[in-house]
């Protein structure tokens, strides 16, 4: 351990976890190499694809932004933890059942985009879910399948 390090304690997915980190070391490095939540893609770096969304409480951010040296006291849901949502599950069967799902990279980030979305807006609009997600990148499904799926969960 450096004298450099930060201690901080986090939860993630209902686990709390006290850890002392580098002050480079990203959110997204913190959970998937420290943590094991490989779920979250390690993908652009910039902030600009939405592989690595999270929801840092209670909002969606990218977690390849974000020094974990800076998030003392914060909760995390990553995509381990969304089938234990009000919608998560209802969410993840949705991608299937809409056939939303084709190479699958940029599915955590997206299900994490849509959780967002319904956590915020019970039942939005075609527009509104797209608003939602236009932080997500998909190169495979051209996004029609996807928002079907959103609202589908939404009960429209």
């Amino acid at each position: 351990m450096s004298s450099l390090n930060v201690s901080i304690s986090i939860s993630v997915n209902g686990d709390n976890y006290r850890l002392d980190v580098p002050p480079y070391l990203t959110l997204l490095e913190l959970l998937r190499d420290r943590l094991d939540l490989t779920g979250s893609k390690r993908c652009c770096g910039e902030g600009e694809c939405g592989a690595c969304t999270v929801l840092m409480d209670g909002h969606a951010v990218n977690s390849c932004l974000i020094l974990a040296a800076e998030v003392n006291g914060s909760e995390f849901l990553t995509v381990e933890g969304l089938s234990g949502t009000r919608t998560g599950a209802r969410l993840q069967q949705a991608f299937l059942d809409e056939g939303s799902v084709q190479c699958g990279f940029c599915t955590p980030g997206m299900l994490m985009a849509a959780e967002y979305v319904l956590m915020n807006n019970p039942e939005p609009t075609p527009e509104e879910v797209r608003e939602g997600l236009s932080g997500n990148l998909c190169r495979c499904t051209g996004y029609a399948r996807i928002v079907d799926a959103v609202r589908g969960v939404a009960g429209k």
